[in-house]
């Protein structure tokens, strides 16, 4: 008997850890969907047409749900089903100030606490990233690359908090970037102000490096800012 109850512990388990993981799979499939705007903002979405999408039953497709809401990417209405969180006027004004706030303080901790030459590297290389206008492709690629550069600075202060603070917030930059592709605006490329930043953290000046950083959003914010009329942010 207790063998027994042995092996149904262990076929629960495992069961249990297959369903976790197709729940983190359907989770990740449908925040990049969201983010890269295959779900666009206040589209409805129902259990039954999202565990079709992804392969997947109700039950994973209602616990990703839940994450995502917690994400602030859905919203969960009772008895009316899902829908696409909307980019407000609001929100953008709180994405910015969530910026600032984490974004400089993990770049000035960086330029007092960084000690990995082989991540210093990689970032000043990346502070380059470019692309063309001309190309979808090509900016699709820049927002990857902004994106590693930016959680990469977060990863120099050494600061677990503030790394995950960073990897929330590029979550809505990337959801605004790729927005922008819908208006045919990509914006002019940063590379000036990554590399006044990672300039600073290699010299290990973090006022320079917080002040760099402080400017570059606040230059992220005036573009975006300018577009709102035209993308349908309210």
């Amino acid at each position: 008997m207790v063998k027994a109850v042995s092996r149904k512990r262990t076929r629960t388990a495992r069961a249990s850890g297959v369903g976790d993981k197709l729940s983190v799979k359907v989770y990740k499939a449908m925040k990049r969907d969201i983010v890269r705007g295959v779900h666009p903002a206040g589209e409805p979405l129902s259990e039954k047409y999202l565990a079709k999408k992804y392969r997947a039953s109700r039950t994973p497709v209602r616990e990703a749900a839940l994450r995502l809401q917690e994400d602030r990417l859905l919203r969960i209405v009772p008895n009316r089903g899902y829908f696409v969180s909307q980019i407000t006027l609001q929100e953008l004004t709180d994405i910015y100030e969530y910026r600032a706030a984490v974004e400089c303080a993990a770049a000035e901790l960086a330029a007092r606490k960084a000690t990995d030459t082989e991540l210093l590297r990689q970032l000043v290389e990346l502070a380059e990233t470019s692309y063309r206008t001309d190309s979808i492709e090509s900016y699709m690629q820049f927002i990857e690359a902004d994106t590693v550069f930016h959680v990469g600075i977060a990863r120099l202060s050494r600061n677990q908090m503030l790394i995950r603070a960073v990897n929330e917030a590029r979550c809505q930059m990337e959801r605004i970037m790729y927005a922008a592709i819908d208006i045919h605006y990509f914006g002019e490329v940063p590379t000036r102000e990554h590399r006044a930043i990672m300039k600073a953290i290699v010299e290990h000046n973090p006022d320079a490096a917080r002040k760099h950083m402080n400017d570059h959003i606040l230059q992220s914010k005036s573009k975006v800012l300018r577009l709102t009329g035209s993308s349908g942010v309210t």
